[in-house]
């Protein structure tokens, strides 16, 4: 069996008396998309800065397509995995085309790198996020949906084999979402390896192959949608009663938040 794009062995990470992941243990193949979910708080956002290197582990050992990423240099590591955050600045003085454009960076010192393969693979990402049109536009102008996409396409005009996406469908509407998760599942189904943080359950329910569930700094449940969504585990770790039941159309779960506590 193939080794895994991501392999994070016994994760932990600590600020002063405060653990935000412990011992956690986490895989993705080439050709899986993984969400992970949680409560606000769980770790999820934290754990995908460690996978990708931005963070440093207090504990554990990070593995990304064979190479310790403590051993990386930042330039190599940009060739191996992209990243999107929730930290992107609004206030950003160049256009949509040109921050889509930074995602070509790493390929720079490539010999086979070209300008005409820059110019191309930054017009497929802007197509497939849908901001082409608006991509003469100064990114501090656009909203913030629109914002979300630019920064979406620079990290599929990177083209890694390994991809992390924190809240990807933040601040977009509804036929937005639909496709910037098509997308991502598409890229996926390119032969990478994609860990997705999510907070809409059904999302994760619909495009994910395997869920991630987080609570309290640790993961509680891993598997296929219906492995990890059930009733009694969902109210406990979000403190909320869920219904989980049959989506009308698509072969997966469907997670209804009912009244009252668990």
């Amino acid at each position: 069996m193939p080794e895994p794009a991501v392999a994070a062995t016994s994760l932990t990470y600590r600020v002063g008396d405060a653990t935000l992941v412990s011992s956690v243990d986490f895989t993705a193949a080439r050709g899986e998309l993984v969400a992970v979910i949680g409560p606000n708080g769980a770790g999820k956002s934290t754990l995908l800065n460690l996978l990708s290197g931005d963070l440093q582990p207090s504990e554990g050992q990070v593995v990304l397509d064979s190479v310790d990423i403590a051993d990386a240099l930042p330039g190599d590591l940009a060739l191996v995995r992209s990243m999107l955050t929730q930290r992107t600045p609004v206030d950003i003085p160049y256009t949509a085309a040109q921050v889509v454009n930074m995602g070509r960076f790493p390929h720079r010192r490539d010999e086979a790198n070209s300008a005409e393969r820059d110019s191309a693979a930054v017009a497929e990402a802007m197509d497939r996020t849908d901001t082409s049109r608006f991509a003469g536009r100064v990114y501090a102008t656009l909203s913030g949906g629109e914002r979300t996409r630019v920064s979406l396409a620079r990290v599929f005009a990177q083209k890694t084999p390994i991809v992390f996406l924190d809240e990807p469908t933040t601040a977009l509407d509804v036929a937005h979402q639909e496709r910037i998760m098509g997308e991502t599942v598409r890229l996926s189904r390119e032969q990478r390896a994609v860990v997705v943080v999510l907070h809409d359950l059904n999302a994760a329910a619909v495009h994910a192959d395997r869920i991630v569930l987080m609570n309290q700094s640790e993961v509680v449940a891993g598997g296929r949608p219906r492995e990890v969504l059930h009733e009694a585990l969902l109210s406990e770790v979000y403190a909320q009663r869920m219904v989980v039941v049959d989506h009308p159309f698509r072969d997966c779960p469907l997670v209804l938040a009912a009244d009252g506590s668990p």
